[in-house]
């Protein structure tokens, strides 16, 4: 192990022992890992629900002129190489491992609603994704109505809004952009899934931020 990898783990040990010391960092870290452990259940039962459920056509313009192609090894790629990036990053830093965690669970409970309140059916030439690690939390069976908004699009963007370093917060937007251009060419979402994913991603950051109420950085040292 290199010298300089040290030296970054032991940043990052020190960072936790400050952050575990504070009490209300303390509590709002349980209280986040309790809701996340009591929502991975909900999943499989929320996204088998809404798939055994009629919803409404859509005729959207922008796929009818895209080709429909199964791009899911690329998609695949972006969403755990910065899923990756991202959960190392808030490893070594506690104040971005709450962040995301609360903005992660703020998102998907909007989700929960927006697809409950907002029943679409699936794109015409839908391919189904292939990621066995994504694909475990939606049950039994391959899930296509879990339409508005873009889960994928969505995360890439909290990815993009919780990391700091220029490069990084780079690397999310790409990904964020190319990740809507790929669901569209699958045909696993409609337009507007996709335009809307980051404004609903930024309003779930800004709740979470609100929720867990530090100033970001503060175990910066």
């Amino acid at each position: 192990m290199s010298m300089n990898r040290v030296k970054i783990i032991g940043a990052s040990v020190n960072r936790w022992e400050l952050a575990w010391q504070d009490t209300q960092f303390k509590q709002k870290f349980l209280l986040g890992a309790g809701l996340f452990a009591t929502l991975l259940p909900v999943f499989p039962i929320f996204y088998q629900f809404i798939q055994g459920r009629n919803g409404y056509d859509q005729q959207d313009i922008v796929l009818q002129t895209l080709p429909c192609i199964d791009v899911s090894m690329p998609i695949f790629i972006i969403t755990w190489i910065m899923g990756i990036l991202t959960i190392t990053r808030a490893l070594q830093k506690p104040e971005i491992f709450l962040l995301f965690m609360y903005g992660f669970i703020v998102l998907n409970v909007v989700r929960f609603f927006t697809i409950a309140l907002i029943p679409f059916d699936p794109p015409s030439g839908l391919i189904p994704i292939v990621d066995p690690i994504s694909n475990h939390f939606y049950g039994e069976s391959y899930v296509t109505k879990d339409l508005f908004f873009s889960g994928h699009t969505a995360t890439q963007f909290l990815f993009y809004l919780c990391l700091k370093r220029k490069s990084e917060k780079a690397m999310a937007l790409f990904g964020t952009i190319a990740m809507g251009i790929l669901v569209l060419i699958q045909h696993v979402h409609f337009t507007i899934d996709v335009f809307c994913a980051p404004f609903f991603a930024y309003i779930c950051y800004v709740i979470a931020r609100r929720l867990v109420r530090y100033p970001i950085n503060i175990w910066v040292k």
